[in-house]
């Protein structure tokens, strides 16, 4: 399984400080965050057409 940052790409395997959520608008599509990425409030977008910070 690839492990990537749904923000910026960065791999996250080997990584401890990041976060895995289920998309808030359709449940159904995991998002990984990276730390940096999560500090920020770095813009990523779910399949569902769903835009975050």
């Amino acid at each position: 399984m690839i492990l990537k940052c749904s923000s910026c790409g960065t791999n996250l395997i080997g990584q401890e400080n990041f976060v895995k959520i289920k998309c808030p608008k359709c449940g159904e599509q995991e998002i990984f965050r990276c730390f940096r990425c999560k500090k920020l409030s770095v813009k990523y977008t779910c399949k569902c057409g769903f835009e975050g910070p």
